[in-house]
């Protein structure tokens, strides 16, 4: 299966279920992976026989920014449904990051795949 891959999309969201969590934004990494097949787009060379990840990346941006959420699930699993919502996109593979909300760790992250 062919991918389009959007990698490290840093949005600014409130998310967490912990009072201090919900005073101010997070920031949030996305990475994305929408299965689809690029054939007809290589093919001819034409940004509208393809995913216009550009269009998908700000979908993502407006919808994330503009809400809040308690889980990053949830955040995920709405990701993915905009992702799906998009012509031509068959499957989306999403793993989400929450930078420094564990001590002694990285991030937190959960990772969906969707059909």
């Amino acid at each position: 299966m062919d991918k389009i891959i959007i990698r490290d999309l840093r949005l600014k969201t409130m998310v967490g279920t912990f009072p201090d969590e919900k005073k101010s934004p997070q920031e949030i990494i996305l990475n994305i992976e929408l299965g689809y097949d690029i054939r007809k787009a290589a093919r001819t060379d034409d940004l509208s026989d393809t995913v216009d990840y550009k269009a998908v990346k700000r979908k993502l941006i407006e919808f994330v920014e503009a809400n809040s959420f308690n889980l990053i699930e949830t955040v995920a699993e709405k990701c993915a449904s905009i992702c799906l919502s998009t012509n031509g996109v068959i499957s989306v593979k999403i793993t989400l990051d929450k930078p420094g909300c564990l001590t002694r760790a990285r991030s937190a992250a959960v990772e969906i795949t969707r059909p």
